[in-house]
């Protein structure tokens, strides 16, 4: 605790120190236009820090008791940094009535709390300012959650209504189990949410497409899973053995993440319901034809639907789309003649069917050739690798 008091007593010093060097602009004689740049080339700092000391210097210049209580250790830099926040949110003229409450509170408590107080001064003076924040929120607010290879990467911001709805959702699920419960808060965390989700998507609640409810896809050739199964066996029989080398076989994939190992892919086999598709080759395409309807119906079937879902390995159609909630379209419209067979029904996602059927996106071709993509003004999209069936689980 000393030491971290003569640190702070020493920044605040320094603090003080350039406060004098701002004032006399003797910051000109080495060549510097501003304090900034000077701080930056002779103390050897980089552009954020020169920025937060420079803040600092103001806050300890205009503030008197809270430049006294720096010098002598009683607050910390962190402290300093609050009253730099209020006087750029407050005003100077409401901190310096009420420094010396705030003072006080530094000495008592952390940080943290020293800036709940002078946020609450600053909501109270300025209510106007809470709209404006909840209108910019409004303006600012996604959500993505993209694949890694080793796993998801969310990222975002929440407006201010559907983030308070999330925290309190989080908290909820994430609540420990009893005294006993020795989890992590990041672990309870992802774990509720975890079985948040599996409940909503066993719930049957979400929206059907023609009878197909939402779910995680997983992709397999029936030698993949072959030789995961017999991986996992021996890991699990003879774990004091090295298991045997993996035969070179198509990797199993998770539908809009990637390729998956053999251990995950057991896991996924374990709770999953199978689906299995019979490959027919011709001319060097796999392809259900077994599964063509014709013309005599226009929805296709449930198998129809999982067989294309299948063959795009669970992800939208279009070139560069990876969403992985599908709608089945005809690429030959059923009302002008197309048929409602495998190779001429197409996945794409909400997005990419509004855009074709707003005539944003052209497609030609079939399943067996493979698809073309082009936009409104003919520009062609790079055509997507065709990909066989596989047994899916």
């Amino acid at each position: 605790m000393a030491i971290r008091a003569a640190k702070d007593a020493l920044d605040a010093a320094q603090a003080i120190a350039l406060a004098e060097l701002d004032a006399s602009k003797d910051f000109e004689i080495d060549g510097c236009s501003t304090l900034n740049a000077w701080v930056r080339t002779q103390l050897r700092m980089n552009a954020g820090q020169a920025t937060a000391l420079v803040r600092n210097v103001a806050a300890l210049r205009d503030l008197s008791l809270v430049a006294e209580a720096a010098v002598t250790g009683q607050i910390s830099a962190a402290h300093v940094r609050v009253f730099v926040y209020g006087l750029a949110h407050v005003g100077l003229e409401l901190m310096r009535m009420h420094e010396e409450l705030f003072v006080q509170v530094a000495r008592e408590h952390e940080p943290g709390e020293l800036f709940e107080a002078v946020k609450h001064l600053k909501d109270r003076r300025h209510p106007d300012d809470l709209d404006d924040a909840w209108e910019k929120g409004m303006d600012k607010q996604d959500f993505q959650v993209n694949a890694l290879p080793d796993g998801w990467h969310v990222t975002g911001f929440l407006n201010t209504t559907t983030g308070a709805k999330l925290k309190k959702v989080l908290d909820s699920v994430s609540a420990p189990d009893g005294p006993e419960d020795t989890r992590s808060g990041s672990e309870r965390r992802v774990q509720g949410l975890d079985d948040l989700l599996s409940s909503i998507l066993g719930s049957g609640q979400l929206p059907s497409d023609k009878g197909l409810k939402p779910h995680v896809s997983v992709f397999a050739d029936a030698a993949t899973v072959a030789a995961a199964a017999e991986r996992v066996r021996q890991q699990t029989e003879e774990p004091y053995l090295r298991p045997d080398p993996m035969p070179p076989t198509e990797p199993a994939t998770l539908a809009g993440h990637g390729a998956i190992g053999p251990n995950l892919l057991m896991y996924f086999m374990c709770i999953s319901e199978v689906t299995a598709f019979l490959m027919k080759t011709d001319g060097g395409t796999r392809q259900a034809q077994v599964l063509n309807a014709g013309t005599a119906k226009y929805q296709p079937n449930l198998k129809q639907r999982r067989s294309v879902i299948a063959r795009q390995g669970g992800v939208c159609a279009t070139p560069g789309c990876n969403h992985t909630h599908l709608e089945i379209h005809h690429v030959i419209w059923w009302s002008l003649g197309g048929r409602t067979d495998v190779d001429q029904l197409i996945g794409l996602c909400v997005r990419c069917h509004h855009l074709l059927h707003r005539g944003r996106l052209h497609i030609e071709g079939n399943a067996v050739d493979g698809f073309t993509f082009t936009t409104r003004a003919g520009r062609p999209l790079r055509r997507r690798r065709r990909t066989g069936y596989r047994q899916a689980a």
